[in-house]
């Protein structure tokens, strides 16, 4: 059986891919199972003793000065969970539903949260049996934590709310009874531990994230590409000039064109048909470079976030029981604000290659691609298809962590925004891989009005990969369905898999 065994430790973004992606199942090592019981004790403990606790034996943001009596803590969750379920707009994909429901297992299983191993061992099952709760992807401040599309990952848990399950949408009650899963009663603390954390906004971000990272390198092949197509010159890329400069994202990308325009006769060098390349070639390696290096740092964040404890109180081994603001998903808001921004820039700069290609003026091919001009419109409305998702881009990209409303009668008085900042993120991407499938395209198209040459030894294999699917474009077709057809290899996967199966193009 293909498992992820989770300690809330040693999570990494592969595994999250396996669970929300391909379905593994996911296991709860035996050392948390131990640290999940010993934190549930401590609560247990403070209810049988009337102790007053913070989200424990009392209200929660304005309303922490309430204490609940023991015998209203099971009310107080569940009304805490059916009141903040409030979220609004499209629904989440199952992907991100899948790694949500993941991201809070694993945090749960850290054992500082004082929930039940039984009501953690509910939600695993639920991953495992493909119950998946509908979640709005609006509604969440990112602090306190995803707290409203938190709240619906919870409803079905309850028998109520909806869940997908088999792919159809059923009441959560009916998705659950047809899983052979039992709902449960939340009990003192429960209600809080599930809903107080960063998880939409971290499983949105991630999963965008690992898009991006296949995109830096779709972005590198077919920059290659183009280099090819317009008889670009390699001297920008001798690893000399890169290494007095040495970011590693830019020696990188500096080495993966170098390595995937190998063996080609179309590359020149400097002086043989011109002197310099404009920028949008010439500095592919500080550009892409820039980008890479900023998802790596967003890697770095996300790996730490997906293990870690971000709920409130935190229940410590000691048996203490802290009120701190881990729960606040600043510093995500600002890594996948930063994801966002780097992404659009590698639509901006593959836009204009893509103009490159298609405007005779700037090169020495047919104008906008295609034999027969006036007649044929060839690409010429593909750039402007490119250039209004670059420019929806640039909107999207205005940074969400700036912003802050105050809530819970300002209580919570500053919020992080950081849901929307994933979901930014990830809308830039997909608008990405469209301008990318679309230079792509255009720089096969134009490499196929070049006579008598070989491409690199990468580059072949990405030409050879996109004819599989489409053809040389002789006269006008419904542009957008080709369009469509290479953007699916880049999602799939297909185009990098492919070329990295004779050069490894590292990001």
């Amino acid at each position: 059986m293909k498992k992820v065994v989770i300690d809330g430790n040693s999570l990494t973004l592969e595994e999250v891919i396996k669970v929300a992606r391909k379905n593994y199942k996911v296991e709860l090592s035996e050392e948390a199972k131990k640290r999940v019981i010993k934190s549930r004790s401590i609560v247990d403990n403070i209810v049988e003793n009337d102790e007053v606790v913070y989200g424990i034996t009392t209200g929660f943001g304005k309303f922490s000065d309430v204490t609940i009596s023991g015998e209203d803590c099971k009310t107080l969750q569940r009304n805490l969970i059916i009141s903040h379920a409030c979220g609004y707009g499209n629904n989440l994909a199952t992907d991100e539903v899948r790694t949500a429901m993941l991201l809070r297992a694993n945090a749960l299983s850290k054992g500082y949260s004082g929930i039940r191993l039984e009501t953690l061992n509910t939600l695993i099952e639920m991953l495992n049996k493909g119950v998946h709760p509908v979640i709005p992807e609006k509604g969440s401040l990112g602090a306190s934590g995803d707290l409203a599309p938190l709240s619906h990952m919870v409803l079905p848990m309850l028998g109520e709310g909806e869940a997908e399950y088999e792919g159809k949408v059923l009441s959560g009650k009916e998705a659950m009874k047809k899983a052979g899963i039992e709902t449960i009663e939340l009990v003192a603390k429960e209600g809080l531990a599930l809903i107080n954390g960063t998880q939409i906004m971290t499983a949105v971000g991630a999963l965008a994230l690992y898009d991006g990272i296949n995109l830096v390198k779709i972005s590198d092949i077919a920059s290659a590409l183009t280099l090819e197509a317009l008889r670009g010159i390699r001297d920008a890329f001798d690893p000399r000039t890169h290494n007095i400069r040495p970011h590693k994202g830019q020696i990188n990308t500096a080495k993966n064109i170098l390595n995937l325009v190998e063996g080609s006769s179309l590359i020149t060098n400097q002086g043989e048909i011109r002197v310099q390349d404009a920028y949008t070639l010439r500095c592919i390696p500080q550009i892409h470079g820039a980008s890479k290096d900023a998802l790596n740092y967003v890697k770095e964040r996300v790996e730490i976030e997906i293990n870690s404890v971000t709920d409130n109180p935190i229940v410590t081994e000691e048996g203490q029981v802290i009120s701190g603001g881990n729960f606040h998903g600043q510093p995500m808001a600002l890594s996948f604000d930063f994801l966002g921004i780097a992404m659009a820039e590698l639509a901006n700069v593959s836009e204009r290659r893509l103009e490159r290609l298609i405007n005779y003026q700037l090169n020495d091919l047919p104008a906008f691609l295609v034999k027969h001009g006036g007649l044929n419109s060839g690409f010429m409305i593909t750039q402007y298809a490119a250039a209004a998702l670059v420019s929806e881009n640039k909107i999207l990209a205005h940074p969400a962590s700036v912003d802050s409303i105050p809530s819970s009668a300002n209580q919570e008085d500053h919020v992080s925004m950081g849901t929307i900042a994933a979901r930014k993120g990830r809308d830039i991407i997909r608008n990405c891989e469209r301008v990318l499938a679309t230079e792509i395209l255009a720089a096969c198209q134009a490499i196929d009005f070049r006579k008598d040459f070989n491409l690199g030894k990468g580059t072949k294999v990405a030409y050879e990969t996109v004819r599989e699917a489409v053809n040389f474009i002789e006269e006008d077709v419904v542009m957008y369905k080709e369009l469509e057809k290479v953007q699916q290899l880049i999602v799939e996967g297909k185009v990098v898999n492919n070329v990295e199966e004779v050069v490894k193009v590292i990001y």
